[in-house]
């Protein structure tokens, strides 16, 4: 499947992204901008996306941004996620998440993300961090 070609391949993953991806990212100038394409894995029943990569993806994309958002990285744990579901997205979407980071404190650090299908806004997420020491 075709990537956007501003994307690549996301630096750094895990055991349980390796099993969900491939992810993708592009920098930008609030941080990076997370996506992935939606493959027959990633779907539920009715043949949608599930709202779980939905909520990895978001994870991923708010949880990198805050921790890069600082140099050298912050280390961080997520301590609450709040998702709202809009939308849906089918086998073949591109998926994006972009990313605002609203505070960084010495302890915690609040971030926001809309995940869009091509133009459509279908889940909203936000999340707060604790900074690990």
């Amino acid at each position: 499947m075709d990537i956007p070609q501003d994307f690549k391949p996301l630096f750094r993953s895990s055991p349980f992204l390796d099993l969900l991806g491939p992810f993708y990212y592009r920098e930008n100038s609030e941080g990076f901008t997370v996506g992935i394409r939606v493959e027959e894995k990633h779907t539920n029943a009715r043949g949608l996306a599930h709202g779980g990569l939905f909520m990895a993806l978001a994870d991923i994309a708010l949880g990198y941004s805050a921790a890069f958002s600082k140099d050298p990285p912050l280390k961080l744990v997520t301590t609450t996620m709040t998702t709202d579901f809009a939308g849906s997205a089918k086998i073949g979407d591109w998926l994006e998440a972009a990313v605002d980071i609203q505070k960084t404190g010495s302890r915690l650090v609040f971030a926001n993300t809309y995940i869009r299908a091509g133009e459509e806004r279908v889940v909203r997420a936000s999340a707060s961090f604790l900074v690990l020491s």
